[in-house]
C-alpha cells in the first residue's frame, strides 16, 4: 500500500501541524474519488442516453459528486495553501469569518433539507448540502492552524522569497 505522506504537500510546512497530515491525505483521496465518479457518471449518462435508455437518477448522482468534490477541494486547498493563497494575517482572518458563515448557513440549509427528496431517485437533499457545513468546519480548522503556526513561526517561508536578483554590472 502506498504511503499516505506522498499526498501531503510539503510547501509551507511550518504552517502545518503533523497531526492533520492524515486529514489532508484523506481529503486528497476523496477529491480524487469525487472527480473520478463525477466523470464516470457523466460518461454513463451520455452512453445510456445515446442508446435510448436514459438512467434519470445519474444526473442527481453526478450533481452530488460535483458538489462534494467542490467543497472537499475547498478544504484541501485551504490546508495546502493552494487556491486560497493567503499571505497576510488579514486575509486569513477574512477566510476564517467566511468559514464560520459557511458553517452557519450550511447547517441551516442542511437542516431545512432534512425530509426533502429529489425525484425520481428519492435521494435526500441533505446528501447534497451536508458537505457545506463540513467543509466550513475544515476550512476554519485549517485557517486556525495557519494562524497559530504563523504567529509562532512566521508566515513567510523560503518558498515565498524572491530569489531572482538583478545583476549589477
Amino acid at each position: 500500500m502506498a504511503d499516505y505522506r506522498a499526498l501531503i504537500l510539503q510547501r509551507h510546512r511550518k504552517l502545518k501541524w503533523k497531526a492533520f497530515d492524515w486529514l489532508e491525505a484523506l481529503l486528497m483521496i476523496l477529491c480524487g474519488v469525487s472527480i473520478f465518479m463525477f466523470t464516470l457518471t457523466v460518461l454513463c449518462d451520455v452512453i445510456t442516453r445515446s442508446i435510448g435508455a436514459p438512467w434519470l437518477w445519474l444526473q442527481q448522482v453526478t450533481t452530488a459528486f460535483f458538489a462534494w468534490g467542490v467543497f472537499l477541494g475547498m478544504a484541501a486547498a485551504t490546508r495546502r495553501n493552494d487556491h486560497f493563497y493567503l499571505t497576510e494575517i488579514t486575509n486569513r482572518v477574512i477566510v476564517l469569518i467566511v468559514a464560520v458563515l459557511i458553517v452557519w448557513c450550511g447547517t441551516q440549509n442542511a437542516l431545512l433539507d432534512l425530509g426533502s427528496y429529489r425525484m425520481p431517485s428519492l435521494i435526500p437533499l441533505t446528501v447534497y448540502t451536508a458537505i457545506v457545513p463540513a467543509s466550513g468546519v475544515l476550512i476554519a480548522l485549517f485557517t486556525i492552524e495557519q494562524l497559530v503556526n504563523g504567529w509562532k513561526n512566521g508566515f513567510e517561508g523560503p518558498e515565498d522569497r524572491d530569489d531572482s536578483r538583478e545583476l549589477v554590472i
